[in-house]
């Protein structure tokens, strides 16, 4: 006995990514209807948000409204002052990260091989003294090259 195969319909087949044209979306109907709703905000903002609000501390025996976040790094920075172990690693890490890194931001290329240059040319000479202390005639061989005192 052999396969019945169905004659496909003028126009349109059925198959791979061609659904049957009754169940496919009409014209304006979303797919997902019940999908975030418009003005829903991500985790982001509400972290920023939560973070900006404003609340009441006592400080030096006089109340004060500050931020969450600046409340948050006050209490960090008081364990830390204590001698909190974690805190003051926290702290360095957050200082390393943000005020160091705009430091290293703001040096200019000029900056960095003058500097360079420098470090560079210690090193060299460095070397060429301490090959001489050995008594090495060829001093010369051992030093950088670019780097330390020309002769």
């Amino acid at each position: 006995m052999g396969v019945i195969k169905k004659k496909p319909k003028k126009g349109y087949e059925v198959g791979y990514k061609k659904p049957p044209k009754h169940s496919q979306f009409k014209p304006g109907q979303s797919g997902n209807p019940n999908g975030r709703p418009k003005g829903t905000k991500n985790l982001k903002t509400d972290l920023e948000e939560e973070l900006k609000e404003r609340i009441p501390i006592k400080e030096a025996g006089k109340a004060k409204k500050v931020s969450k976040q600046r409340a948050m790094v006050k209490a960090l920075m008081a364990k830390a002052v204590s001698g909190d172990t974690k805190a003051v690693n926290i702290v360095m890490g957050m200082i390393s990260k943000l005020m160091i890194g705009e430091e290293a931001a703001e040096t200019t290329l000029e900056d960095q091989t003058a500097t360079d240059e420098a470090i560079l040319d210690e090193l060299g000479a460095m070397i060429l003294a301490n090959a001489q202390k050995k008594g090495s005639n060829d001093a010369e061989d051992e030093r950088i090259s670019g780097c330390g005192p020309e002769k």
